[in-house]
């Protein structure tokens, strides 16, 4: 068993199976303000990023719209349109998903009870799931302790404890930046790590499929 192997068994307790199809997990962290997005490649006990980022949409309507405001004596919008917003989120993650071809893409879900937090990550996430669909993958929902739990061991754990420990088990130079890329990756993580896991089937998924 590989070092790192053996750090991803006690970050989840028990041996993880290998997996004998390598596959590519999209792990997306939805938010109107900035959505993560991380790109990771299981192959035999091996965890690998292949790449990962971020999309911002403008938080700003465009200059013609805000002189017409301005000119009009009414003060501009302090955040672009969230219509605009989603489009743009859709449309990097159609691109990020046509050009990585992944094979499955787990999304990080709103914490209930916070209504607005949710409100917000759930229309980010709508497009999420939306792009996804759009190209016929499997998707599986995990809460953002699940996530924590099955990365750290610990469902309370800060996001730089979950950068460092993204960092370890995907043998990175140094912790993934920015918070939401780092996210987006601990979410691919989670997914791939139950999959292997005998939790395997207890993940919530939209296709109907058991992750």
């Amino acid at each position: 068993m590989s070092a790192r192997q053996a750090l991803i068994s006690e970050s989840r307790g028990a041996p993880i199976p290998q997996l004998t199809t390598p596959i590519t997990i999209l792990g997306i962290d939805p938010g109107l303000t900035v959505t993560g997005y991380g790109l990771i490649r299981i192959e035999g006990d091996r965890h690998v990023a292949l790449g990962f980022g971020t999309v911002a949409p403008p938080t700003q309507a465009p200059i013609a719209e805000r002189l017409i405001r301005i000119l009009g004596t009414v003060a501009p919008p302090t955040q672009a349109p969230i219509a605009e917003r989603l489009i743009r989120i859709h449309d990097a993650l159609t691109d990020v998903i046509r050009d990585a071809r992944p094979d499955e893409v787990a999304v990080e879900d709103f914490i209930v009870g916070h209504v607005r937090a949710a409100v917000a990550v759930g229309e980010a996430r709508a497009v999420a799931l939306l792009a996804a669909a759009q190209a016929g993958l499997p998707v599986a929902l995990y809460k953002p302790l699940e996530v924590k739990q099955f990365v750290t061991s610990y469902g309370r754990g800060g996001k730089d404890q979950v950068a460092l420990m993204v960092q370890a088990l995907l043998g990175l130079e140094s912790p993934p930046h920015p918070p939401d890329a780092a996210d987006a990756l601990a979410v691919a993580l989670c997914h791939a790590l139950k999959r292997g896991s005998p939790l395997h089937g207890s993940g919530f998924t939209l296709t109907g499929k058991a992750q």
